[in-house]
């Protein structure tokens, strides 16, 4: 996914064009932010190829790599999670969103005050970010992403939790400093599945009558 420019593009534009199919399956508004995951997945990939064809660097298209990757996933999927939940399970939901706000907050002042760096390293993009307290910014990260899947009642949002939290470790292992990019590339492609999520709900029902379908 993220060996050249090319790779990246045409991952990018296929993922985004199954993120709008997603996108237009929605029958219930809490489902919307994550029916739009693969679309915002497949744009960053998309990004990802001009930070290619830049050479990596400090530019814009790596500044807006990094807004993707690290400020705004941990809030868009941990409150996705949230909306698309029950009222009754939302409680528990809750502790990832608000280790999704802190580890935002955080990253968003990182990026606001420090440079961030683009190397193309090989077949890998590395990003580089002075980040304090990393591998407790990297835990709250992980909780607000992989943890708030986790939590999910529907079986799929778990098994994309699954999928992604599986896709971490080998990305950890086999990339360390690779890491960011290549598990933000699988997560694109494990988050396909939201398509299949999204046009199995039902929409809601009216007041006063039971919901169909799974929740």
């Amino acid at each position: 996914m993220c060996w050249s420019a090319t790779a990246d593009l045409w991952a990018g534009l296929g993922i985004s064009a199954v993120g709008v199919a997603s996108l237009a399956s929605v029958r219930r508004p809490g489902d919307a932010p994550l029916a739009a995951l693969p679309l915002l997945l497949g744009a960053h990939q998309i990004v990802e190829a001009a930070v290619w064809h830049a050479g990596g660097g400090t530019g814009p298209a790596t500044l807006a790599w990094a807004v993707i990757a690290l400020p705004l996933l941990p809030l868009w999927v941990s409150l996705g999670v949230l909306t698309s939940a029950r009222p009754a399970d939302r409680p528990r939901l809750l502790v990832p969103l608000a280790v999704g706000l802190a580890t935002t907050a955080a990253l968003v002042y990182r990026l606001a005050t420090r440079p961030v760096s683009a190397e193309i390293r090989g077949h890998t993009l590395g990003y580089a970010v002075d980040l304090p307290y990393a591998p407790l910014v990297l835990a709250g990260y992980l909780l607000a992403t992989v943890g708030a899947l986790l939590l999910a009642r529907d079986r799929l949002l778990r098994i994309l939790g699954l999928l992604s939290g599986l896709g971490a470790a080998v990305c950890a292992l086999l990339w360390r400093t690779e890491f960011v990019s290549t598990w933000c590339a699988l997560a694109a492609v494990a988050s396909l599945l939201l398509l299949v999520w999204v046009r199995g709900r039902r929409p809601v029902a009216s007041a006063g009558g039971s919901e169909p379908g799974r929740p």
